[in-house]
């Protein structure tokens, strides 16, 4: 069978295109996962932002699949829906399957008679999406797959849910011979992700992992991660980022996983990894010189917030805490910054804030903390996705101010708290962040000077958009520069014209 799998165009705020484009680690999973004599394509359109309906419409022509398959996270919902609309013009006799974190935790959205989609995948596809391949070929039993939800006339039938894979000697290596398009990049450098593990046993009030596969963790050994990585790097790959829910679940493993990375000789390249505060606190010195010698470079830390009462809003206190001799002695952030910058790698701070408590002088705190500390700003707002225990708080308390899932994106406030409009929360991050991000750029300059004098201009330019000379002068307001702000990001988010779905 032709088959063809699409991961949407949408970007975050915090990962312009420009800047960073990475590739959809789950369609390459699934591509490796099915049998050999399907013909697979993967495009990730994240590298055709500027020209998406276009680029669809040449891949089906290119391609004639058979099934499409779409994955798709709550904001990009709108796109996803246009393009189902799109690839049903071209190709009204292929199959339409939809999954990922969306169409997991808010089928509903799918099952309506004027979505197009034929085949919804909930939690991992890797296999369920091999046997839908399988049954559709074979005439095969369509209920009798696990975690697939299947189009009967206007309902959907959904089978009993998949049991999360041990993955070792279950879920095979990706294949990323199947992309079709090319130009990952990080700041200019060819770019690939790893997955070492899946899984976290924490329960964030803001995440939706555990929604998703509930709280455990499994992983690969370290033998096929380093084929892994391998396979990456022979492919052009200067860079890695490591997308696994929770890798520092495990120190012993995760110091064990950079040792071997460099006895390998694969630390000739960049690594960027996402870890705990608590995690990398806690391991101290050990840890962060084996993860440098490996080669990391960037770490966002997932700090959440300073403030005890927001970090138990976020269910995030335990995460977040430094312990010492068995018991918790304070907030491990300070301490893993420090670390982390002792050894030379750069910090990513992921911040939360616009809680329901939060006042003008709790959220200045924390970004008096980010523009103090971190390295690179990952500020966010909460944000009520399908399924989180943080979406039933804010329904209760009647905080959520806009139901438009587009704007679900994490740097758009749809939520407001009990003392701050959505807008001011927005306003507060959005007039801070974008000097801290101007900080960085020395380091970039040292690190990909290259990069730097071909696009500094363009970065600085999309870090500030909406703002104008008379708005440098003091002549306006900067909430008049923020609304136009509002209004380019609300624009971008169209990827396909109205015209051009149909």
């Amino acid at each position: 069978m032709n088959v063809l799998l699409l991961s949407m165009p949408d970007s975050f705020e915090h990962t312009p295109t420009l800047t960073m484009r990475m590739p959809n680690g789950a369609l390459a999973s699934l591509a490796g996962n099915v049998d050999a004599h399907h013909r697979v394509a993967i495009a990730d359109l994240v590298l055709a932002q500027h020209d998406v309906a276009a680029t669809v419409r040449r891949l089906i022509s290119a391609h004639t699949p058979d099934v499409v398959g779409l994955s798709v996270m709550t904001f990009q919902r709108k796109t996803a829906l246009k393009l189902i609309a799109l690839i049903r013009a071209l190709r009204p006799a292929a199959k339409v399957v939809v999954g990922g974190y969306d169409p997991s935790l808010a089928p509903e959205a799918y099952t309506h008679a004027s979505s197009g989609v034929d085949f919804i995948v909930s939690g991992e596809g890797d296999l369920t999406f091999r046997d839908l391949l399988r049954a559709l070929e074979s005439g095969g039993d369509l209920t009798a797959i696990p975690g697939l939800s299947i189009r009967r006339g206007d309902e959907f039938v959904r089978n009993s849910p998949r049991h999360v894979s041990n993955l070792d000697g279950e879920i095979k290596p990706p294949n990323r011979a199947a992309r079709v398009l090319t130009g990952y990049t990080l700041l200019g450098r060819p770019i690939d992700i790893v997955e070492t593990s899946r899984g976290c046993t924490y329960d964030c009030s803001f995440c939706s992992i555990i929604e998703m596969r509930g709280r455990n963790f499994h992983t690969w050994s370290i033998e096929r991660i380093l084929d892994d990585i391998r396979d990456a790097r022979d492919r052009g790959a200067r860079a890695i980022f490591i997308v696994d829910d929770n890798i520092s679940l495990n120190v012993v493993r995760f110091k064990a996983l950079c040792d071997a990375i460099s006895a390998a000789g694969l630390n000739d390249i960049d690594y960027v990894v996402q870890a705990m505060t608590s995690a990398i606190a806690n391991a101290g010195d050990e840890l962060a010189a084996s993860m440098r010698a490996a080669g990391f470079r960037y770490v966002f830390l997932g700090i959440e917030n300073i403030l005890d009462e927001d970090l138990a809003f976020l269910r995030a206190s335990a995460k977040n805490a430094q312990r010492q001799g068995g018991r918790s002695v304070g907030n491990a952030t300070a301490r893993a910054i420090d670390v982390l910058h002792r050894h030379g790698m750069l910090v990513v701070g992921g911040l939360i804030v616009g809680s329901p408590g939060d006042t003008k002088e709790s959220i200045e705190a924390n970004l008096a903390f980010a523009r103090q500390y971190v390295d690179w700003p990952y500020i966010q707002h909460p944000t009520p996705y399908p399924g989180t225990p943080m979406t039933k708080d804010f329904r209760e308390k009647g905080l959520i101010v806009s139901e438009d899932v587009e704007e679900y994106d994490g740097t758009t406030a749809v939520v407001r708290t009990e003392h701050l409009s959505a807008e001011d929360i927005e306003f507060l991050r959005w007039r801070a962040e974008r000097w801290m991000k101007v900080r960085h750029i020395p380091a970039v300059v040292k690190h990909d000077p290259g990069f730097v004098m071909a696009y500094g201009l363009k970065m600085l330019r999309h870090t500030f958009r909406g703002t104008t000379l008379k708005t440098w002068l003091g002549l306006e307001d900067e909430r008049v520069a923020f609304k136009r702000y509002k209004q380019i990001r609300r624009a971008e988010r169209e990827y396909v014209a109205e015209q051009e779905h149909t």
